[in-house]
């Protein structure tokens, strides 16, 4: 037991008498580095202020978010290392709140009442599966995807009872890679393991990476045919179908998905989004109302949910409720970053719909909180966009749209942009734009490029990494600054804010365009140099 006096665990219950209890079973486990937090929001900030190796969460928190909420947040916004052990604990048997927490892969559930027996065997379940996996976290962590693929054969050896997680997790990192064909193999290998389901979806992850998303449909149609509560497989398949620009299908399935399991925030956000796209006001309004509902305690709520509720009601032409919504943003969003540019937009909708002078104003005020380094979405700043055309701003439309160009990740989202133009009959306006967004990219790759040439390394950097800023959903741009901090180690040794710059960039290019076959390249030089410091390890310093 002496491995469990070292654990450090959070508990995280709102009632007095059950944090007790709960707090008795994990001394009698021989727990007792023990922490408390009574809702989402003080454990979050205790999340991001320590590491826990044993997160124990009760599901219902009372007035605001759920354990299942809080899981969300803590696994997408990566608030806690992978060998944090999270078991979520509830009593409540109703099977959607069962399976929402399910979907989102705690180490383990415990429904109450359960004993310190129990639980103590389901901590050393979770702590010897994670001894298991330490060594493949720890590189995963650090950004040395290799070290971690070695250490996950490593684990198939060593830990045969984990054969088949260790070779779903290299067939993912594969992933993580670009690496569709690698990855395939892996999956059909485990398919002739009787892994059938990650197997299936795995598969259709690499056909989707490949575009070929037919097939993929297929799959994926067949996974949910046979299990109406993977929820994974009805993610997937709606980015397929919007993917082949099917919305409606699209919306169809996120219906289906949020049916079974009606707590994800980031689903029901996406279903609204795909609702509003495809000309379902009624159904993006429902959509979008819970999920300013549910995101109102979270610590990473955020305006762009308000606006989207406002554009759905003056859309159907409810402008009073959409004022009280803008009321309400403003309320409890103020001091965020984005509430400003977000509640202008919002005002330039409505006062647009009612025939209000005041939406030139609101449009001023919304281009110039745009121009900040705020992080708008690009659906915000395509309906901004639109917004100026209506009313005769066509520099203004310009502006934003030439930076919507600039970060444009793919053609479909650049066909977006000029759609927004062409709509208005100024299709013209949106193909110069097009070629200026284009040659601006090109003439800062070049000057990037000819700094390093000259010698001048940090120079390199410094553009590359402001280009990068401006245009961060462009993997040809991110690509691009990625190798200069990279050449810039290469010659004048490593640092770690240059180094951590590289890894930063590298992630953001892996998430934009993994099949980008430039990436591999850059993944395999960045890894070359860590070695060759003597970082590998260490990673990130």
């Amino acid at each position: 037991m002496s491995e469990l006096s070292d654990i450090r665990a959070l508990l995280v219950e709102p009632h007095q008498g059950m944090r007790v209890s709960l707090h008795n079973m994990l001394n009698l486990c021989g727990i007792n580095k023990i922490e408390h937090a009574l809702t989402a929001g003080t454990a979050v900030r205790a999340i991001q202020n320590k590491v826990f190796d044993l997160i124990m969460c009760e599901y219902d928190l009372g007035v605001g978010q759920d354990g299942q909420q809080l899981l969300e947040d803590v696994r997408h916004h990566k608030l806690a290392p992978l060998s944090t052990i999270f078991i979520m604990v509830t009593a409540e048997r109703a099977y959607a709140k069962v399976v929402s927490a399910a979907e989102l892969a705690p180490s383990d559930y415990l429904l109450k009442p359960f004993t310190a027996d129990t639980l103590l065997d389901r901590v050393l379940k979770a702590l010897e599966k994670r001894k298991a996996f330490v060594e493949v976290f720890t590189h995963m962590e650090n950004g040395a995807v290799t070290e971690a693929l070695q250490a996950c054969h490593h684990g198939e050896r060593d830990y045969p009872r984990y054969a088949v997680d260790f070779m779903r997790l290299r067939a993912e990192l594969h992933v993580v890679l670009g690496e569709a064909a690698e990855a395939e193999v892996l999956y059909q290998h485990l398919f002739e393991l009787k892994a059938v389901a990650w197997a299936r979806l795995g598969l259709a992850k690499t056909l989707f990476m490949q575009g070929k998303y037919q097939e993929a449909e297929q799959i994926l149609k067949s996974l949910l045919a046979e299990n109406k509560q993977y929820m994974d497989a009805y993610d997937l398949l709606a980015k397929t179908h919007e993917m082949m620009d099917q919305l409606p299908q699209a919306k169809e399935v996120l219906d289906a998905a949020v049916a079974v399991s009606p707590h994800g925030v980031r689903r029901i956000r996406q279903l609204g989004k795909i609702a509003m796209e495809s000309g379902d006001i009624a159904s993006a309004e429902d959509a979008f109302k819970k999920v300013v509902s549910r995101a109102r305690f979270s610590e990473f709520r955020d305006p762009e949910d308000h606006l989207n509720l406002v554009d759905a009601l003056v859309k159907k032409g409810d402008t009073n409720q959409a004022k009280t919504v803008i009321r309400e943003m403003e309320r409890s969003m103020a001091g965020l970053k984005k509430t400003e540019a977000c509640r202008a937009i919002s005002s330039a909708l409505v006062h647009s719909k009612t025939g209000d002078e005041r939406v030139h104003d609101e449009i001023n005020n919304a281009i110039n909180a745009a121009r900040e380094d705020i992080g708008l979405s690009t659906g915000a700043k395509l309906g901004l966009a639109k917004t100026c055309l209506d009313h005769d701003k066509d520099d203004h439309a310009s502006e934003v749209i030439l930076d919507v160009m600039k970060n444009a990740s793919n053609q479909r989202m650049l066909s977006k942009a000029i759609g927004v133009f062409e709509s208005a009959g100024k299709g013209h306006i949106a193909r110069e734009l097009a070629q200026r967004s284009q040659r601006e990219v090109m003439e800062l790759v070049a000057q990037g490029v000819q700094k390093a040439k000259q010698g001048d390394f940090r120079g390199s950097v410094d553009l590359m990494l402001a280009a990068a800023k401006k245009s961060p959903d462009n993997p040809q741009v991110v690509l691009n600054a990625a190798l200069a901090t990279l050449k810039c180690i290469e010659n004048m040794g490593w640092d770690n804010v240059t180094g951590e710059h590289a890894r930063e960039l590298i992630d953001a290019a892996r998430r934009l365009d993994p099949m980008n076959p430039r990436l591999k390249a850059i993944r395999t030089l960045y890894e070359e140099l860590q070695r060759k410091y003597g970082l590998s390890a260490r990673g990130r310093n």
